[in-house]
């Protein structure tokens, strides 16, 4: 597995960040059976940078904690059996890896929502890493009912891998 993590802002987290990047995301792959070895990069920057992607690609003008680009569109959640008919677009041709997508995270809105909900900002940035991961896996929350799938899945890997409130 290949997780490249770049971090583009002064803005530090005082936290072991790379250690529950490399711990979330290979438990959300596992939890959701994935049957690859995959690629993802994670981009950590600050609200302002975060803004202008919102911005560029959803039309918001507005800081927001996790961005997810997903490289494999799904029919169904996590539902891997159709990459193989696009090897070229969903696999790295130097490592074999699928290649999933790209997350980006506010540093500061790890802390902010850390304060604001009253947990620790290990545990907000493992949740918004699992949450990151399962948009990259086909998920998503618009509806009520995809909303509770979700949520879900994620308090099941935080607590599988000890990150509680």
């Amino acid at each position: 597995m290949t997780i490249q993590i770049e971090y583009e802002t002064e803005k530090q987290l005082e936290i072991p960040y790379e250690q529950i990047v490399r711990d979330i995301i290979p438990a959300v792959l596992e939890y959701e059976n994935c049957p690859y070895e995959a690629e993802v990069n994670l981009l950590f920057t600050d609200n302002e940078a975060i803004r202008e992607m919102n911005r560029d690609y959803r039309q918001v003008d507005a800081p927001t904690d996790v961005l997810s680009f997903p490289m494999i569109e799904f029919d169904r959640e996590s539902d891997f059996s159709h990459v193989e008919d696009c090897v070229e677009d969903c696999f790295n041709p130097e490592t074999g890896e699928l290649l999933l997508g790209d997350i980006v995270i506010s540093v500061e809105k790890v802390a902010d929502q850390a304060e604001q909900y009253g947990h620790s900002q290990t545990r907000e940035l493992a949740f918004l890493v699992a949450h990151s991961m399962l948009h990259l896996c086909g998920y998503d929350h618009m509806e009520d009912e995809e909303r509770e799938r979700m949520e879900k899945r994620q308090r099941q890997i935080l607590s599988g891998k000890g990150y509680s409130r």
